[in-house]
């Protein structure tokens, strides 16, 4: 059975985009990691919320723009969204509610990974006790303000156990229910 997990990228204080989305704040830090090459064809399917999906491209203007870790992956994607566009793409999915899209990215997945991308969207899995596993990449740079990766207004805890640290930017966890 596919294993959801939130697997992103994020400042070593704790922000995913800058502000306004931005993502070019990314692209000195995108340098080759052994263990995300590792779990990329462990990838099943995509997870993304509509505001990653169609925001700001840290390859943007290279080779790899607009696609899943800058071409590197390929396959069914499952955006949840309240505003179904009227035209569709290749491969990509709009799901209106959430439990329907990740019904739908987990029986894509089969026994691989279901990727979630987007703060957001993350958020709402973990408050319904979908996400299985976290990857954290820090890279070293503060932003300072913009997404953070897991914000919840008045705060909530979400308790984790460590899995493995890799050359000490990647943060591996299970989420413990």
């Amino acid at each position: 059975m596919a294993k959801l997990l939130y697997s992103v990228t994020m400042s070593a204080d704790g922000f995913i985009a800058g502000p306004n989305g931005d993502m070019q704040w990314m692209r000195p830090y995108l340098a080759p990691n052994p263990e995300v090459d590792e779990l990329i064809p462990k990838i099943g399917s995509i997870l993304v919320g509509r505001r990653s999906h169609d925001g700001d491209d840290p390859h943007k203007g290279e080779a790899g723009e607009g696609e899943a870790f800058g071409g590197g992956w390929d396959g069914p994607l499952f955006v949840v969204t309240h505003r179904l566009p009227e035209t569709s793409e290749p491969g990509v999915t709009y799901v209106d509610q959430l439990p329907k899209a990740i019904a739908a990215a987990k029986a894509a997945a089969g026994d691989k990974y279901v990727n979630v991308i987007g703060a957001d969207v993350a958020r709402q899995c973990i408050e319904a006790g979908e996400i299985d596993e976290v990857l954290l990449i820090v890279a070293p740079v503060f932003l300072g303000a913009g997404t953070r990766v897991f914000d919840v207004p008045g705060g909530r805890t979400v308790r984790l156990q460590p899995r493995s640290a890799t050359g000490g930017t990647n943060l591996w966890f299970d989420v413990l229910r």
